[in-house]
């Protein structure tokens, strides 16, 4: 009798693993990756991740939290490490916080524009950063998503060429130690202020100028207390989209290969999005009657970086910025 019950159990047991290798590739279970972001679903870049997702939909089921409503701002990175979340929109700054070299990833003047920072992340230097985030803290980076140049808007009419055009210039920047040195490092004189009341401020002289992308400054109608844009690029804004470890390797080398490519695809295109948006911008205030013109961006790379070394240079991989400066 245990001879036909055993026979019975492995013909049973056959039976059912083929009916299940027979079933659809989509009827088999998806592996659920949450997605925490700090922008909210109304910000251009959620189209992206939306249509990556759409992308992705036979592969994975991909659950988006919008504005931080998984997790706090700042405590993402801790998230990943520990498994309590899958993918992440992660600033480059948390990361620098526990690998002190990826600072270099967030100084001014480092990115001349998005395709010099799409670059970066492709060639050997930046898979060198990649490599560093995957064995000191433990998350596979994918990719940048970016979402516009911080730009100078200034209130006083006088033309800014270089840096030493701005000396004395009250810059407002966001309060923290990393927002005032990179107001310093563009030769401005930063002020901080709340960005709730920055209108105010320069609408009563309390600050000069702002930094911030050009929908910004159109959205929180920064140009009808100003009088100029100064197109300095100093800061080419990008996150990073990354993935906890135990995810990535649940995908499969298959399956990450497609990942990567689809979120290529979905972040490129949302990229052309906010360059389109950012040119309209530019003649939407050259219309209001504002100047819009670009200062020697060479000579304020040149200031920048220099600042950045002398404070953070120690922390840099040797050679890495005169390998990113050369990627053309």
């Amino acid at each position: 009798m245990d001879i036909i019950d055993r026979r019975t159990l492995v013909v049973g047991g056959a039976a059912a693993l083929a009916l299940a290798s027979a079933l659809p590739a989509q009827a088999q279970v998806k592996p659920k990756l949450r997605l925490s972001v700090a922008f909210p679903e109304t910000d251009l870049r959620a189209e992206g991740y939306k249509a990556f997702a759409a992308a992705m939909k036979d592969d994975i089921d991909l659950e988006p939290f919008w504005s931080n409503t998984l997790f706090k701002q700042g405590t993402e990175l801790v998230a990943l490490q520990r498994d309590n979340l899958e993918l992440c929109n992660l600033a480059p700054a948390d990361i620098s916080k526990q690998i002190p070299a990826w600072s270099l990833l967030t100084s001014a003047y480092l990115f001349r524009d998005y395709d010099h920072l799409r670059k970066t992340f492709v060639s050997d230097v930046g898979r060198d950063f990649i490599k560093m985030a995957r064995d000191q803290v433990g998350i596979e980076v994918i990719r940048p998503v970016y979402f516009g140049a911080r730009q100078v808007n200034l209130k006083p009419t006088k033309k800014i060429n270089t840096p030493a055009d701005l000396a004395g210039v009250k810059l407002r920047m966001p309060p923290g130690e990393f927002w005032q040195f990179l107001g310093e490092s563009i030769g401005a004189n930063p002020t901080p202020v709340a960005f709730a009341e920055l209108y105010t401020a320069l609408q009563t002289g309390t600050v000069d100028g702002q930094d911030n992308p050009l929908l910004s400054g159109r959205v929180m109608k920064f140009y009808e207390v100003t009088s100029q844009f100064v197109l300095t690029s100093h800061v080419i804004g990008y996150d990073v989209l990354s993935v906890s470890k135990k995810a990535w390797d649940g995908l499969g080398p298959e399956k990450q290969a497609k990942f990567r490519a689809e979120a290529d695809k979905a972040f490129d295109a949302n990229a052309a999005k906010y360059d389109a948006q950012e040119k309209d911008a530019i003649e939407f205030f050259k219309k209001e009657g504002k100047q819009v013109y670009t200062p020697d961006q060479n000579a304020f790379r040149t200031f920048a970086q220099k600042k950045y070394l002398e404070k953070y240079g120690n922390d840099w991989p040797k050679g890495a910025i005169e390998k990113i400066n050369a990627i053309q």
